[in-house]
């Protein structure tokens, strides 16, 4: 059984790797098979599985985030590859240091192999893989709505086999400031596509829908393009979106920020602390949409 549960993470995390290894990984796991079309909506477009891209001070591949992933590796005495940060090497890395430690006859190794596989869950996987599996289930796609389910499980059944964290992973209390009213609109922007800094996750999928609810036009791009754009057409609709978009995320960190995850009495600091900046985020855009608003009807008022 312990075999089997390392073949499965590491199954679950091929998944997210390219389209054919997707196919086969999908097959062993009894999903369905999502297209090549698919997997890039899903992996590409909207949900890269890199840690630095909700980590990540910039909320961007590489930087920062990734070569905090890549100084683990060599931490415990490996070469990081290419994407030291990607899912699926996250997984697989993990699975590999329990199943050595299954292994080893040595206590003292067992141990230390042990204690690395806990510091990879806290640091590189629980930090930021729960809100990354519930943004794969807003893009729609049945065949990797499965896949993130049947993930959120096993990552779910590991949390309650690892000790409880002395506090918070490195890359929650390096973040940078949450959200804020100060500085030019592009600051904003930056700061709503940074995960660390919101709390949330906008894909671009959440803003066409974003768009169709706050009835702006959806301008196709890179995501901050997009979100500058339909602030500039209707500041109260679109931040008035934004807010209820923050509180949505606010709820889904809080259902697991409370202990029900397993059955830690002192609930998952992690997802409180991701639960803190969202709703400070929700906060911060109630309150711009209600500025918005007013100086829209002062204007509205004011004689031509």
């Amino acid at each position: 059984m312990t075999g089997a549960r390392w073949e499965l993470l590491r199954a679950l995390g091929a998944v997210a790797d390219g389209p054919a290894d997707a196919g086969t990984a999908a097959a062993a796991l009894g999903l369905g098979a999502a297209s090549a079309a698919e997997h890039t909506e899903v992996f590409v477009l909207n949900c890269p599985p890199s840690a630095s891209v909700y980590l990540g001070p910039d909320g961007t591949l590489g930087g920062e985030g990734a070569d905090r992933a890549a100084g683990f590796w060599r931490a415990i005495g490996l070469t990081p590859p290419t994407e030291a940060d990607h899912l699926t090497a996250l997984l697989s890395l993990y699975a590999s240091l329990g199943e050595a430690a299954g292994e080893t006859r040595r206590a003292a190794t067992a141990a230390a192999l042990a204690r690395s596989q806990a510091a990879l869950f806290w640091e590189h996987l629980w930090s930021w893989v729960p809100g990354y599996l519930d943004a794969i289930t807003d893009v729609g796609v049945p065949a990797l709505t499965g896949w993130a389910q049947l993930t959120w499980h096993a990552i779910a059944a590991e949390y309650g086999t690892q000790p409880t964290p002395a506090r918070l992973p490195l890359a929650l209390r390096a973040a940078p400031a949450a959200a804020g009213p100060d500085g030019p609109l592009r600051d904003l922007v930056a700061a709503l596509t940074t995960p660390v800094r919101s709390g949330i996750i906008l894909t671009r999928h959440r803003l066409a829908v974003g768009a169709g609810q706050a009835g702006v036009g959806h301008r196709i791009g890179e995501r901050r393009y997009t979100l500058r754009a339909m602030l500039e057409q209707d500041p109260p609709a679109t931040l008035t979106w934004l807010g209820e978009e923050a509180q949505r995320w606010e709820r889904r960190h809080a259902s697991r920020a409370g202990g029900d995850t397993a059955s830690r009495a002192d609930g998952d600091t992690a997802s409180r602390w991701w639960t803190v900046r969202a709703a400070r985020t929700a906060r911060f855009l109630r309150a711009s949409a209600a500025d918005a608003r007013t100086r829209a009807s002062e204007s509205a008022d004011r004689p031509g």
